[in-house]
């Protein structure tokens, strides 16, 4: 026990003035009354439709599976690059985009298509 110090001072923490209340802090200078909480509430609400909200399922493929659909994917992005590429605009040929555009079509994606994951647990 300190010295000079009641050993009830902080007995109650909810009546303890110095620190701050949980929650959310207030949109404006002063908190909102219960009526204008309500009416904003009401106005949200207002169309009549209910607010339905779902949580975007899980990722449900294994790691081979999302590896080979990645891959495709690449491969689908570098054919359309290299569509973009063969479309542009002689004026073009010699900007920076045009660089980025060559560089991307230049990666060799065979050897990640050859590659084949490890499925894991033994099922190597």
């Amino acid at each position: 026990m300190t010295a000079g110090r009641h050993p009830t001072t902080m007995r109650y923490i909810t009546e303890y003035e110095g620190q701050a209340m949980a929650g959310r802090k207030p949109l404006g200078d002063k908190p909102m009354t219960v009526a204008e909480r309500q009416a904003r509430f009401r106005a949200a609400h207002a169309d009549g439709a209910p607010k339905v909200r779902y949580r975007r399922p899980g990722d449900r493929r294994s790691r081979p599976q999302r590896w080979r659909d990645a891959v495709a994917e690449l491969v689908n992005l570098q054919g359309d690059y290299q569509a973009w590429l063969d479309a542009l605009p002689p004026s073009l040929e010699n900007s920076a985009m045009a660089d980025a555009l060559r560089a991307v079509c230049d990666l060799d994606l065979s050897e990640l298509q050859g590659i084949e994951p490890p499925r894991g647990f033994g099922r190597d």
